[in-house]
């Protein structure tokens, strides 16, 4: 598959709803693994990167799931190349900045993508819409089994799969999911739910991964440890906090509907005029204006169909996806211009958002 295929087509996850798709965008399985016998990437010299990334990368392209896979060295692709896979969540920022011996493979719907050489030889990953952890595991451990029976995993008994960072050891598996939660922001409940899940040993990072600003109302929490606990208890440990905060973030939502709802159809209200008749925006704008539109497409404001449409804008207004769409490189306001542009010409259908209910509401309890 070549890279003009990949962009053409949405990930699988952007275009299908999953359970609890109103608040749960993506679940993410990820596992670490390495090579007996091999320096860590970030201690081995260009050949012995190259020497790994040549073992490694038939056995990918081989697997059923690959079929037809995109397949390319690190050092093939272009800045805004990798950054595009990067946005797409498919590589890690630390892997766009990696070069020879370092190479990525993903199959073409986009779920399943493999880091050659990253921070460690492997890194695999499976990426499910909705709350699927389980299913994202299954499918990625079939890949894994398949691997570890062609190639000689660094596995030790007493410390599970041997893995660059300590963190890692054990079932070398971090299982994580990106939320929606913008009733929690707008309750100004966000700060407290973070520190709550910190202190159960799970980490809450931005848009994309550690380090990064959680735009959009998108937060990424997954587990912390991987030794002394099994996949499955990881999963079910993640899956109960996970159900906890989106019980949390719809009693969030319903409370402001009830206590303020004009904050909700001004929130809602301005997105959607600024979305529609905007000529010039920036990212953060943009993403944060995209949020409010699903948020009104969950409470039932705005036709759900449109969900998938903002699904895809979240990626697609990106600075690198941009000038891709451009062929060429923009300034920052060039790029401010066409992602107004491209987000009018997308919304083009999309009707004002509907609050008669809220308004019903207000009405009844007046008379009452």
């Amino acid at each position: 598959m070549r890279f003009s295929t990949l962009l053409k087509n949405p990930a699988e996850w952007m275009r299908t709803p999953g359970p609890e798709s109103d608040i749960v965008i993506t679940s993410r399985i990820r596992l670490a693994r390495n090579l007996v016998g091999h320096a860590f990437p970030g201690w081995a010299r260009k050949e012995g990167r190259i020497m790994v990334m040549d073992e490694i990368r038939p056995h990918l392209e081989e697997l059923t799931e690959m079929k037809d896979s995109f397949s390319e060295e690190m050092t093939k692709l272009s800045a805004i190349e990798k950054q595009v896979l990067v946005e797409r969540h498919l590589i890690s920022r630390e892997h766009a900045a990696k070069g020879p011996g370092c190479s990525t493979v993903m199959n073409r719907m986009q779920t399943i993508s493999v880091m050659v050489n990253e921070e460690d030889h492997l890194r695999m990953q499976a990426i499910r819409p909705g709350l699927q952890l389980s299913s994202a595991f299954r499918m990625l451990d079939q890949i894994d089994t398949e691997l570890e029976g062609e190639l000689p995993y660094a596995f030790d008994h007493q410390y599970g799969y041997l893995t660059a960072c300590p963190t890692n050891l054990g079932t070398g598996m971090r299982a994580s999911a990106m939320l929606h939660l913008p009733g929690l922001v707008l309750s100004e409940q966000i700060n407290q739910t973070i520190q709550g899940a910190n202190k159960i040993g799970l980490a809450v990072r931005g848009l994309y991964g550690e380090g990064t600003e959680a735009l959009a109302n998108l937060f990424q929490i997954s587990n912390q440890n991987t030794l002394g606990s099994t996949e499955e208890e990881i999963i079910e440990h993640l899956c109960r906090v996970i159900e906890q905060l989106i019980e949390n973030e719809k009693n969030a939502r319903m409370k402001i509907l009830e206590d303020r709802p004009t904050t909700m159809q001004d929130q809602i209200g301005r997105a959607y005029a600024v979305l529609k008749y905007a000529h010039i925006i920036t990212s953060k704008e943009a993403l944060n204006h995209l949020s409010m539109i699903r948020l009104g497409c969950d409470l039932g404001f705005v036709p759900e169909e449109e969900r998938e449409t903002i699904n895809v804008l979240l990626t697609e207004i990106q600075p690198a996806h941009l000038q891709i769409s451009a062929k060429r490189k923009l300034t920052p306001e060039e790029r401010d211009i066409l992602r107004a542009d491209i987000i009018r010409n997308s919304l083009n259908g999309l009707t004002p958002p509907d609050f008669s209910s809220i308004l019903t509401e207000r009405d009844d309890d007046q008379d009452e």
